[in-house]
């Protein structure tokens, strides 16, 4: 049976309030103030316990003024890598039309408390303010934001009021990225340059095709251009190094294993950087060949949800690779 809305309410209540030091002691004050006037009859006794109980109406109607209507919109980074510093943003939006917030602070939340303040002086009605911060996740895999809540003093700073938390997103935080081990980078030299059949930086010629606009001059075809009377620009062959399937083993104890899949992909990264064609193995592990930012994005992905420990307890079938095709070559990282 499904509650009603005024219970759900106020079980969930939109906004809290609590007060400061300074509304505890103006609390403190009208209610000593009144039991005096009381027991006195003293008029002034009851005019200055009235202003103070104005005081704290007043500044409640004018922080929710204040508050409401703000929208917050989250900015997450492309990828979050575990163990770095990531840049994470917001834009907190005024949908109101005439009124202006003042005086608002953003609190980030880690474990359910506020761990950084970020003060926004004011938004005008309609408008919008773009705030930022750092947070290091220092494990790889999915995680949930804390979020952020919006909160505000304003106007005596007698009351704290604050809404619910918001941009409680899910994130794949991929592993820490690192210089490629000195053992691997003399694997990769070992097997020298080949070229990858596409146009790019290199020395080999590529294509010759008519000058554009915005061409390098020093790459103009000279013998060409004067055979043929117009300007030929001649297109260079990309240099990469050989196709390479980077198998994992799952070895060692779980430190080893982070370190193993860190230094895994570190090196797809480095050599999908380079134009190279990566594919990963390792058990129930299976990326497919390819290259550019796609694969690094699907090599990334798939090593920051692998859990070889859990694949070993499934009693299903392994995945396994195709056998390596010719041409590839295989690089071992980790134990196992």
């Amino acid at each position: 049976m499904r509650a009603p809305d005024w219970l759900r309410r106020l079980w969930h209540p939109r906004r809290t309030i609590w007060p400061t030091r300074d509304g505890w002691w103006t609390l403190f004050a009208a209610m000593g103030l009144g039991v005096a006037a009381v027991n006195t009859g003293n008029n002034l006794l009851y005019l200055l316990s009235s202003m103070l109980l104005a005081l704290v109406v007043v500044s409640g109607i004018l922080s929710e003024a204040v508050i409401r209507r703000l929208r917050v919109a989250g900015m997450l980074p492309e990828e979050i890598h575990a163990g770095r510093p990531a840049l994470l943003g917001a834009t907190v939006t005024s949908v109101k039309r005439w009124v202006p917030s003042y005086s608002i602070t953003v609190e980030v939340l880690e474990a359910g408390r506020a761990a950084r303040f970020i003060y926004i002086p004011r938004i005008p009605a309609g408008d919008a303010r773009l705030i930022t911060w750092e947070a290091t996740l220092p494990r790889r895999g999915r995680h949930r934001l804390d979020g952020l809540r919006v909160t505000t003093r304003f106007p005596f700073g007698i009351f704290l009021k604050a809404g619910q938390p918001t941009l409680r997103e899910e994130v794949l935080v991929f592993p820490a990225l690192a210089p490629v081990p000195t053992h691997l980078l003399r694997q990769l030299s070992a097997g020298g340059a080949v070229a990858a059949r596409r146009r790019g930086r290199g020395s080999d010629l590529h294509n010759l095709r008519d000058y554009r606009a915005g061409d390098d001059p020093r790459l103009v075809h000279w013998k060409s251009s004067a055979k043929t009377g117009t300007l030929t620009i001649r297109e260079t062959e990309a240099e990469t190094a050989l196709d390479t399937r980077i198998v994992l083993g799952s070895g060692g104890d779980a430190a080893r294993l982070e370190e193993t899949i860190s230094e895994a992909a570190s090196l797809a990264a480095h050599l999908l950087g380079a134009g190279a064609q990566v594919e990963l193995a390792g058990r129930d592990l299976w990326v497919p060949p390819g290259r550019g930012p796609g694969q690094r994005r699907r090599a990334l992905t798939a090593l920051a949800l692998w859990d070889p420990v859990a694949a070993a307890d499934v009693a299903a079938p392994s995945l396994r690779p195709p056998p390596l095709r010719p041409g590839v070559r295989e690089i071992r990282v980790g134990p196992g």
